[in-house]
């Protein structure tokens, strides 16, 4: 499968915002990792709906296809049309997660004000995210067996109860503004988002890292996305760094949707953490799914997007939008660095995977027309075209990320992007037709994987203390 870190490769100068068909989202997912980059004048991101697999040059060239986005706010997206395969239904109920959706619909059908909607719609948010934690650090009934550190549970049931709020029919009147902010407090409550607890003190490090929601659906809706599992497995868990200080872990998941990440989902649940005081984060890391094999310290991260269709099929290529209102760097900078110890993280044996100083980018160089490969991060006034993770959302949280710590005078925050190895079905069960929601081997090397981030966490905490010396 296609990782999250670099899903099209395709350079462009132009901006296009593009919703594309299923099949042209299933033919992309069949193209070749690492795709050449066409010039710098290539028109904007395109695709097709031929019938035989496209070429990366056909792609670049194709006539658009695109689908109509929801007519109104009760319309179901993209996402919530996936409910109905059988796959996610049967991650539903084999965890438990199938009831979700309907408790919460009884609950919304016994609201009679907007006041009242407003706390049920926050606190059952809040309850999801926690019922997900609580199940994949073993608390609580397993609910079926489906393996507790499974990340799918969350998604599936999420949609299914933004699905019951959009079309939800109240007996009060309810504009689509009021809507529209009841689904934005599902999302942020069922992510972690809102309920982020670092404790004061001295004596201890606060860190916060993140993951992601399953994605390319379209191709294979039985898909994890480890670093989503690896957030679940250690939101709210404290580690002890090689000097026996204590670390309390805080997590929160993002979709893969570009329009959630121009409407600043990153910085508003980052910066309070991020700015200084008494309960400021001493070491952050983003995560998500990278190369086959291995994990990757991203040393560089760029301000551009690829234009790589998310999981509403929805395609920008465009620079890095900054949202009005958040902390940022003018003039908007093409790169920003990692502060991670990458040299001590891949120097340390943290698990059965190579960790790998990653610092390749695609840039075009000062006063060049095309995009050139570096294999030792940007040169000198360069345009940004991929950053170490790509050119897709992970690169781009990233980006994000650590733009803001350089945005609110931190500088020196560790922090930056992890990549993990794509999680893959076992032998035999890689047909998403007919093959199993889940295998031996997938549980195995999803287990692997969040047992290695951790480590890797733990290792870089070694080397947060006094980072930011009088700060803490």
């Amino acid at each position: 499968m296609r990782s999250l870190f670099n899903p099209s490769r395709m350079a462009h100068t132009g901006r296009s915002t593009a919703r594309l068909g299923t099949l042209g989202v299933a033919l992309l997912a069949a193209v070749p990792l690492s795709l050449p980059a066409p010039s710098a004048a290539a028109t904007p991101t395109r695709t097709t709906t031929a019938t035989t697999t496209p070429t990366a040059a056909s792609i670049a060239s194709a006539p658009p296809t695109t689908s109509a986005p929801p007519a109104t706010a009760t319309d179901l997206t993209v996402e919530e049309g996936r409910l109905a395969q059988t796959a996610p239904q049967e991650i539903l109920r084999r965890s438990g997660f199938a009831v979700w959706p309907r408790k919460f619909g009884r609950g919304l059908a016994r609201m009679s004000t907007y006041p009242q909607a407003r706390r049920y719609v926050e606190a059952e948010g809040r309850a999801l995210w926690r019922r997900a934690v609580d199940r994949a650090q073993g608390r609580g009934p397993a609910g079926g067996d489906l393996s507790r550190d499974d990340d799918r549970p969350l998604y599936w049931a999420r949609l299914g109860m933004s699905k019951e709020l959009r079309q939800w029919r109240p007996g009060f009147e309810l504009s689509a503004a009021q809507r529209a902010a009841l689904l934005g407090r599902l999302e942020r409550g069922s992510r972690g988002q809102d309920s982020i607890e670092l404790p004061a003190g001295k004596h201890l490090l606060r860190i916060v890292v993140t993951g992601f929601d399953p994605f390319q659906l379209d191709a294979d809706p039985r898909r994890s996305n480890p670093s989503g599992a690896a957030a679940l497995a250690l939101d709210g868990t404290t580690i002890r760094t090689a000097s026996g200080e204590p670390a309390r872990l805080e997590a929160a998941v993002f979709p893969v949707r570009w329009a959630d990440f121009v409407q600043g989902t990153v910085e508003r649940t980052l910066a309070p953490y991020f700015r200084h005081g008494p309960r400021q984060v001493d070491l952050f890391t983003t995560i998500s799914q990278g190369r086959p094999g291995r994990f990757d310290v991203e040393r560089t991260n760029g301000a551009w997007r690829g234009g790589y269709p998310d999981n509403v099929r929805e395609s920008r290529t465009e620079t890095v939008p900054i949202p009005p209102g958040v902390p940022t760097v003018t003039p908007q900078p093409q790169w920003t660095t990692t502060s991670l110890p990458y040299a001590r993280i891949v120097a340390a044996g943290t698990g059965p995977y190579p960790v790998v100083d990653h610092t390749a980018v695609t840039e075009i160089p000062a006063g060049g027309t095309a995009p050139v490969e570096r294999p030792d991060g940007p040169t000198p006034g360069s345009t940004a075209r991929a950053g170490g993770g790509g050119d897709y959302l992970s690169n781009e949280i990233a980006y994000r990320a650590t733009l803001l710590r350089d945005a609110v005078g931190r500088p020196a925050l560790p922090g930056g992007h992890l990549h993990t190895p794509v999680l893959e079905f076992g032998p035999g069960n890689t047909d998403p037709e007919n093959g199993q929601v889940t295998d031996p081997v997938l549980v195995q090397n999803r287990l692997a994987i969040t047992r290695q981030v951790r480590e890797i966490v733990t290792v870089a905490a070694d080397s947060a203390s006094g980072a930011e010396a009088g700060t803490s």
